[in-house]
């Protein structure tokens, strides 16, 4: 999930309307945090969205692990981005922090360094807004983006942001166009649980549509020829094929551990309001199973990719069905 810690600035030629603020000058530094397969697409097109030329300087990004922010260097030039060499500089010197990070753990360890590193000190630990809020003159914006890594490199996400009203109108034109197409001001980590149930109870019946089209003796070309024709949605379409050809590389798409830590946010969602989700129940059982025979797999040295994609959701399907999990083309005794 995207976040955005904001320092109310302003600046005087942006495409939306705002409210006045104190402040009369651009924005002198925006940082990225988190350089992953979604992330280091983002900050490639906000930074040419807002680099020196436009009056800005570059982008300043961190990542855990410094050789992604080389490469991301080494592709966009030093006029784009510059690396810092910690989340204390990132917090010191930057008006605006975008992060975009795996897990609520490496979220809240992040954000308690942000805290750390400006001399706050939160007395609840993971409550990310009064942390942030403790900080003078600084929101915390929740931006949760829905799009694959396909749509990211286009600058075609679908944003949702929530958060104080003056700070959303501020950033707005960080994000569009340069990461994404629309923007939609919501309860965002709620609406985000509730989008994504809707991507996972596609994937899962996807899995099992392709898995008795397998054991009833029907291609599956023919199966994503039809995907194509009738559901011909960017997203679908690509899980579709991802499942056809067992195209399950995580490390270029949706990693399952955040596939599974989706589905139980949704199914603790569902609990809280008393509004059952099935699909979703049964997508996180065929999830779990998926990932334990890609471990099993890596353990014996089989795996073909090091992170397994969430559509190896199939796995589990399959499995249940008396096939092989992840590889489509071995017959397996029924």
């Amino acid at each position: 999930m995207a976040t955005l810690l904001h320092s109310a600035l302003s600046h005087t030629t942006i495409p939306y309307s705002r409210p006045g603020t104190p402040s009369s000058h651009a924005p002198k530094q925006v940082g990225f945090v988190g350089l992953g397969a979604m992330g280091s697409l983002m900050v490639a097109n906000l930074a040419n969205q807002h680099s020196s030329p436009n009056g800005y300087p570059p982008v300043l990004v961190w990542n855990r692990s410094n050789d992604k922010a080389e490469k991301l260097l080494a592709k966009l030039g030093q006029d784009k981005i510059r690396i810092a060499q910690d989340l204390a500089q990132v917090a010191s010197e930057c008006d605006v922090i975008i992060t975009n990070l795996a897990n609520d753990a490496v979220v809240k360890s992040v954000y308690e360094k942000f805290a750390e590193a400006l001399k706050i000190y939160p007395t609840l630990a993971g409550e990310l807004d009064v942390l942030i809020s403790a900080i003078p003159h600084a929101h915390l914006i929740t931006c949760p983006v829905f799009g694959a890594p396909a749509m990211a490199a286009k600058g075609q996400l679908v944003i949702v942001m929530s958060g104080d009203y003056r700070s959303k109108k501020e950033i707005a034109y960080l994000f569009v166009p340069g990461i994404g197409r629309k923007r939609r001001s919501l309860l965002a980590p709620t609406f985000k649980l509730i989008g994504n149930s809707m991507i996972l109870g596609t994937l899962e019946v996807l899995a099992e549509a392709y898995t008795l089209a397998e054991k009833s003796g029907i291609d599956a070309e023919n199966v994503h020829n039809f995907v194509q024709d009738m559901l011909p949605a960017p997203g679908t379409i690509a899980y579709s094929d991802k499942i056809a050809h067992d195209k399950f590389d995580g490390s270029v798409g949706f990693a399952i551990d955040g596939g599974i830590k989706d589905a139980s946010h949704i199914r603790r969602l569902t609990a809280d309001f008393n509004s059952p989700m099935p699909v979703i129940d049964v997508a996180h059982q065929h999830l779990l199973t998926a990932r334990a025979i890609h471990q099993s797999m890596k353990q014996e040295g089989k795996a073909v990719y090091e992170t397994l994609d969430w559509s190896g959701i199939v796995a589990g399907t399959r499995v249940a069905a008396g096939l092989d999990g992840l590889d489509s083309r071995k017959v397996c005794a029924l």
